[in-house]
C-alpha cells in the first residue's frame, strides 16, 4: 500500500511521529488539560527537536502528574529534584522550574475566569486561521498574533512562552492549520472547523 503524501517534517521511521501528524497536529483542541500539556511541551522543546519531545511524551505525563496543574502547582524542591533525575523528561531546571511556574499562572488564568480554550480561541474569533503552503517550510515560525499572544502569556506569568514556542503551540493544537497543501491531512484537517 503506498503511504500518503504528508509535511515533510514527520518522519516517516517513527510511528509515534506518524500518529501525531495524522491525528493530532493541526486538529482544533478544545480540552484544557491536553491544551495545558501541550504549552509545556512547546516550551520543553526549546533548542531540541520536536521528536526528541514526542518521544517523551509519556514520560512527562508521567512524572507531571497528568498534567494536573493544581498539584504540578504544589510540587516543592523535592519533587524538582526527582525530576531533574528523571531520565523520561529533559532535564533541565530552567524548563522544570516553568512548567511548575507554568501551573501556577495557569491557576490564576482559570481564577482570572479564563480558561486556555476560552483565552486561545478568543484570539481566532473560535475559528481556525486556513494557510495555504505548497510546502511546510514556507510556513512562518511567528506572525504578529504569536507575538501578541506571547506578550500577554508573558505579562500572565507564563515562562517560556516566545513567539517562536507559542507560534508551534497555536499550529499543534489547531488554531492555525499549516499542513502543507500537498498533505493527505490539509483538507481533512479544514473541513474540522466546521
Amino acid at each position: 500500500m503506498t503511504e500518503p503524501c504528508r509535511c515533510s517534517w514527520a518522519n516517516p521511521k517513527n510511528p509515534l511521529y506518524i500518529t501525531y501528524h495524522d491525528e493530532e497536529w493541526g486538529v482544533p483542541n478544545h480540552d484544557e488539560v491536553r491544551l495545558f500539556e501541550m504549552l509545556n511541551l512547546e516550551g520543553a522543546q526549546a533548542g531540541l527537536s520536536w521528536e526528541t519531545i514526542l518521544n517523551k511524551r509519556e514520560g512527562y505525563r508521567q512524572a507531571f502528574s497528568g498534567w494536573d496543574a493544581e498539584t504540578i502547582a504544589r510540587y516543592d524542591e523535592t519533587n524538582v529534584a526527582e525530576l531533574l533525575t528523571n531520565p523520561a523528561i529533559v532535564r533541565n531546571r530552567l524548563k522544570v522550574a516553568a512548567a511548575i511556574n507554568n501551573a501556577k499562572a495557569y491557576l490564576r488564568l482559570r481564577e482570572g475566569g479564563l480558561t486556555l480554550d476560552s483565552y486561545l480561541w478568543g484570539h481566532v474569533d473560535g475559528q481556525p486561521i486556513q494557510n495555504q503552503f505548497a510546502h511546510y517550510r514556507l510556513a512562518p515560525t511567528k506572525t504578529a498574533l504569536s507575538d501578541q499572544i506571547s506578550k500577554d502569556l508573558a505579562k500572565r506569568g507564563f515562562k517560556f512562552v516566545g513567539s517562536t514556542i507559542i507560534y508551534a503551540y497555536l499550529q499543534a493544537s489547531g488554531l492555525v492549520n499549516d499542513h502543507a497543501l500537498t498533505c493527505f491531512r490539509y483538507q481533512q484537517v479544514k473541513d474540522l472547523r466546521a
